[in-house]
């Protein structure tokens, strides 16, 4: 009997990404509590086009964390952290300046730990990076946004001390540094830039992607426990994956994919379930038969991976809308989380 997955690296990055999204749901709150209490037109456009985004960037958080496939709950710290931060900006005792630079901080404070989330999934394992990647999106994002904030700053903080508008300048500093880090950010932006999820040929690819990873990082290693850790989490992703298909993909694409088609993905499927059974009950130290059976089914997710991102995603192309295609990566997400909670209790 192979070993799950338990590695408190992993562990430990899954909780900071409920952090993350802890964070971003409390940005958002503030995005609006200082839309309320704003009102000069300028600013509420910025802060309006910054909730936009934060609102985008929380689906973006979401996509991650179930791709992840490790779910967690936030942080004590970051739970007593939230609740001081709702007081402060609730409260009546600060200004619209010392809100703008509470947010301001709390922007750094995000980008920071999206960073460090990255930084460590390089160390911890490269399926991690894989599953991670679209988190640059939120990065980059709340760089950017951190330097629209100073130019808030220094238009508020100069009316409430002076009484009168600041000098305009810094303005054009802070459009240039955005645009800047938009530049650096490249096609990343671009391709999430109006979408609060992705369409689900791109979450599917991202499964595949990680998968493929993960057979890498298989086929590369010695260590008879890394071995049999790297089969836990294939074991928990390729169930994972197959079931929310079942449940969301398939039953949508058999009206124009076919009959047959549709039931030779099940029928994939249902082979590959009966071969990581097989490989789950077999004895890891026998390591040249473990890897044989893993060759084997490495073989057969190939093959149906292959299939998927040809024909059927050409399929859903000619037949879907994007607002389709875009619901039904939603309803995948859901089932996915769904799917990996119910492991989680069992």
């Amino acid at each position: 009997m192979v070993a799950t997955l338990d590695d408190t690296k992993r562990t430990a990055i899954g909780e900071r990404l409920a952090d993350l999204k802890a964070v971003q749901n409390l940005i958002i709150a503030n995005d609006q509590k200082l839309l309320a209490a704003c009102h000069d037109a300028d600013i509420r456009d910025r802060l309006q086009n910054m909730l936009q985004d934060d609102q985008k960037n929380l689906g973006i958080i979401e996509t991650v964390i179930v791709q992840y496939g490790i779910p967690s709950e936030p942080s004590a710290a970051t739970k007593t952290f939230t609740q001081q931060s709702e007081q402060t900006m609730a409260g009546d005792e600060f200004t619209l300046y010392q809100k703008l630079l509470h947010h301001e901080l709390m922007k750094h404070g995000q980008t920071m730990s999206g960073i460090m989330i990255h930084k460590a999934a390089q160390v911890v394992g490269a399926d991690i990076e894989v599953a991670i990647t679209p988190l640059n999106t939120v990065n980059f994002e709340s760089r950017a946004h951190q330097e629209q904030l100073k130019g808030m700053l220094e238009q508020v903080g100069v009316r409430e001390m002076t009484g009168k508008e600041a000098k305009q300048g810094l303005w054009a500093r802070v459009q240039d540094a955005t645009a800047a880090l938009s530049g650096i950010a490249g096609s990343i932006l671009t391709q999430n830039s109006n979408k609060e999820d992705m369409n689900i040929q791109t979450l599917i690819r991202l499964d595949h992607n990680k998968t493929n990873t993960i057979f890498t990082e298989i086929g590369a290693t010695k260590d008879p426990q890394k071995l049999q850790e790297y089969f836990g989490q294939l074991y928990k992703d390729l169930l994972t994956h197959a079931q929310a298909e079942e449940e969301v993909v398939y039953p949508n694409v058999r009206s124009f994919y076919g009959d047959g088609d549709t039931q030779e993905l099940y029928d994939e499927q249902a082979e590959m379930k009966r071969m990581l059974d097989e490989i789950k009950a077999s004895d890891p130290h026998a390591a040249d038969e473990f890897r044989s059976k893993i060759k084997t089914l490495m073989d057969a997710v190939g093959d149906h991976i292959r299939q998927e991102e040809s024909t059927l995603f050409a399929a859903i192309d000619k037949n879907c809308s994007s607002e389709q295609k875009e619901q039904m990566a939603t309803e995948f997400k859901a089932a996915k989380s769904k799917i990996q909670q119910q492991m989680v209790a069992m």
